[in-house]
């Protein structure tokens, strides 16, 4: 070392520094890549990407090789400023030196090349790793030995490295990401891939159509109001049944009555001859799989029952698109109308799933399905017109009431 000139010792040390911080730069920049990103540049076809994918696969190795070089270069870079302290200075600049060395090192290879590649980390990792890959390559018997030993060493602690470890992303991760990605995504995408998340955690019963609001054809009546009734439908597909919806014959089509009409021939015995097969879903059916029966079975139309075979409600492929999509219509105009004092008129037999995704308040969920029906369960009594309450943080008073259901509720939301 005495033969080495000093400028040489110097820039030695320099470049010792140099490659310490670019390991430092890129263990934490191949550490911070989206890993959803590097899968679509993989995708594209980048070089830089390809590169470090292939690295990340395994990450042990990876990391031992930068710390064994990171470690190499801060061990010989000591041993280079003792030894230019000894010939600058003396003995008493050896503990100096290696003060203001320690110093160097956390500023000028740790701390900032750390930063920048947490800052940029796609930047700096796809560069380094076609430096890193040659060099793990060159290098990976000792590499091998470093890992083996360390491997063994977690083995005696019960940890086992798993290598290709999954990094799919549950729902509520799923969900969070969308979340974060609402300043780059539509509003109309935005909720529509949040409905989507959404849908397994709701059921048929979450958007049926209940019993009491069903319009079909009560073979019972004189052929005079089932006329009137078909003309007056807003719906192209009516159940068929005797004197109550629990007795349904089957499902038949508008367009097939009509047609019938026209030709003067609809009689009761011709209706029941043209209805078709209805199917019967339960309450508590996931609507992924209503959306695949719906599919499978090529319909759009559905009766729900209860565990008595009773009729609950119906469900259509509409209501179901209207559960990803929203509302095809200005309905919820009329369901949810805001007034001058921040209050809102609500019709009281709207879904507190609605509610809740066009107003973003969090109403529960679990129970009652509509406004109605958890104003009833709260007060576990019907009550009168005029009567006000808290509830959950909203002020409410139920301005109108008919044949014992509430129909419409004042509803003041919780100050903040």
């Amino acid at each position: 070392m005495n033969d080495i000139p000093i400028g040489w010792l110097t820039a030695s040390l320099v470049a010792l520094l140099l490659l310490s911080a670019f390991f430092s730069g890129s263990e934490t920049a191949l550490m911070m890549l989206n890993r959803y990103k590097l899968l679509h540049r993989v995708k594209q076809g980048h070089a830089g990407a390809l590169r470090a994918q292939s690295l990340l696969q395994r990450t042990d190795r990876l990391i031992g090789f930068i710390l064994l070089g990171n470690s190499f270069a801060n061990i010989l870079a000591s041993s280079l400023a003792t030894v230019l302290a000894l010939r600058l200075v003396g003995e008493q600049a050896i503990a100096p030196a290696a003060g203001l060395l320690t110093l160097v090192i956390l500023i000028f290879s740790e701390v900032a090349p750390k930063t920048l590649a947490a800052i940029h980390p796609e930047r700096v990792a796809y560069p380094a790793a076609w430096v890193i890959a040659p060099l793990l390559k060159l290098f990976y018997p000792v590499v091998w030995i470093v890992n083996a030993v360390a491997n063994a060493l977690l083995r005696l602690g019960g940890v086992r490295y798993a290598p290709h470890t999954s990094s799919a992303l549950s729902r509520e991760e799923l969900r969070t990401l969308v979340a974060e990605a609402s300043a780059i995504i539509p509003d109309r995408y935005h909720n529509m891939l949040v409905s989507v998340l959404d849908l397994e955690s709701a059921t048929v019963g979450d958007i049926m159509v209940p019993r009491n609001e069903i319009v079909g054809i009560d073979l019972d009546h004189p052929i005079d109001d089932i006329r009137t009734t078909i003309l007056q439908s807003r719906h192209t597909r009516l159940p068929v049944y005797r004197r109550s919806i629990d007795s349904v014959h089957g499902l038949i089509h508008l367009r097939k009555v009509l047609t019938e009409m026209t030709r003067g021939e609809l009689t009761r015995e011709r209706l029941t001859a043209i209805v078709s097969k209805i199917h019967f879903f339960t309450a508590n059916m996931p609507l992924p799989q209503l959306l695949q029966t719906f599919r499978q079975e090529n319909i759009r139309f559905g009766l729900v029952v209860d565990e008595y075979g009773d009729v609950m409600g119906l469900v259509t492929l509409e209501d179901l698109l209207q559960e990803i999509v929203g509302e095809f219509s200005t309905e919820l105009n009329q369901e949810v109308r805001p007034q001058k004092d921040g209050s809102y008129l609500v019709d009281a037999g709207i879904s507190l799933r609605e509610l809740n995704r066009h107003t973003g308040w969090a109403l529960p969920t679990e129970g009652p399905k509509t406004l109605n029906g958890l104003i009833i369960e709260y007060l576990e009594t019907i009550p009168s017109q005029g009567t006000c309450l808290n509830l959950l943080g909203f002020y409410l008073e139920i301005t109108r009431i008919e044949n014992n259901v509430i129909k419409e509720v004042r509803l003041h939301p919780r100050q903040h």
